[in-house]
């Protein structure tokens, strides 16, 4: 199979869908890979690399989409990326789609057949290919949420881990699942008072043995969110539903409820956001302010620590690929079931029942896609 890798074009987002080791793992296996010029330069591979490894290097992304079977990227086509797909091509990547009506739009009018790398399942029901993005944007959120306390940058002024004989900065952290549990670790590591929510019992016994007495673990109720988020210095929304437009927790009403110059790291913003006043932001302009409250909102903030994110992203990815390469989407998928679960678009159809539920497409079953 022809495979392709084109340069993100997404605002500051440096990471880039193939590495070369995944490219060399990819030719050694027969087939042919494409990298448009510079598109590793974000994680310091050049293209001089991507050659000993085997890849043809492309002028621009114009022959890449129109020429490459699968093209692999990163982040959501952007719309002059999304003009460019056409039926009988595979994309394979993050995209998103609940909350993105015009992306969904777009997809289902291009006929491609669209494999999210966020709705691809483990054993479990475990989020695999999702799960290294959220430990990298957990841990993220709470250096980003130091830097937005910093009274420079529209904060409080309070150092997270306080000094001694000055009190620490307050964490709330909202959802123990993969994000939340690398929020919690860096705001415990940092020394800050960390409390993390959660609604499944037994997340929070499994909070609760982890971090024994260096982070306190509540229900998550409307009543224990309203007080906790009144005396927190710093929010993070953790909180994810698969597939799905995410829940507003966060209300307008409670933001007039919170410490003037407190802040709030929407890691859920991919799927809409968790807040109700949340809007994406981008690494250029990262943070707003709504009724004194500091706003972070980056739809990608793996992006900012490219090299590692995209590491760890080939080391999840990359398999999938292969198989998809050797042996045709619909063929891997039949004898993968969690990777069925990744197909969300075919031919303008859409195959995924959560984004068809949110934004009103007819659902198609996979298993009619593949039969």
């Amino acid at each position: 199979m022809r495979v392709g890798t084109v340069k993100e074009i997404k605002n500051h987002e440096y990471r880039v869908g193939l590495t070369p080791e995944s490219v060399k793992e990819l030719t050694v296996h027969g087939h042919e890979v494409w990298i448009e010029t510079g598109a590793g330069m974000g994680i310091g591979a050049t293209d001089e690399e991507y050659r000993a490894a085997g890849g043809v290097i492309k002028d621009g992304p114009d022959p890449i989409f129109a020429e490459c079977e699968m093209v692999v990227k990163v982040k959501e086509p952007q719309a002059a990326e999304r003009a460019r797909l056409r039926r009988g091509q595979i994309l394979y990547t993050y995209l998103h789609l609940a909350p993105d009506p015009e992306q969904t739009a777009d997809l289902v009018k291009s006929g491609v057949t669209a494999i999210a790398y966020e709705t691809v399942t483990g054993a479990g029901g475990t989020l695999p290919l999702l799960k290294p993005m959220s430990q990298v944007a957990g841990r993220m959120s709470i250096q980003a949420g130091a830097t937005a306390l910093e009274k420079a940058h529209g904060g409080r002024g309070v150092l997270l881990g306080g000094v001694p004989g000055v009190l620490p900065g307050k964490v709330v952290v909202i959802g123990g699942g993969v994000v939340g549990f690398n929020a919690a670790q860096m705001a415990v590591g940092l020394g800050a008072d960390t409390t993390i929510l959660d609604r499944d019992p037994e997340v929070l016994e499994k909070l609760g043995i982890h971090f024994e007495s260096r982070a306190k673990t509540r229900f998550s109720n409307k009543a224990n969110l309203e007080e906790s988020i009144a005396d927190a210095d710093l929010v993070i929304g953790a909180v994810l539903v698969p597939g799905a437009a995410a829940p507003k927790l966060v209300t307008r009403a409670m933001l007039k409820t919170m410490r003037p110059g407190a802040v709030l790291v929407d890691v859920a913003i991919d799927q809409g956001g968790c807040f109700e006043t949340s809007h994406a932001t981008t690494h250029a302009e990262p943070t707003y302010v709504v009724d004194d409250v500091v706003h972070y909102c980056v739809a990608n903030m793996p992006g900012a620590v490219a090299r590692t994110s995209t590491y760890a992203l080939n080391n999840v990815t990359l398999p999938h690929a292969l198989n998809i390469a050797k042996l045709g989407w619909k063929e891997a998928m039949r004898q993968n079931l969690h990777l069925a679960e990744g197909l969300n678009v075919h031919e303008g159809m859409i195959t995924y029942e959560a984004v068809a539920r949110d934004l009103g497409y007819d659902y198609v079953p996979v298993a009619e896609v593949l039969a």
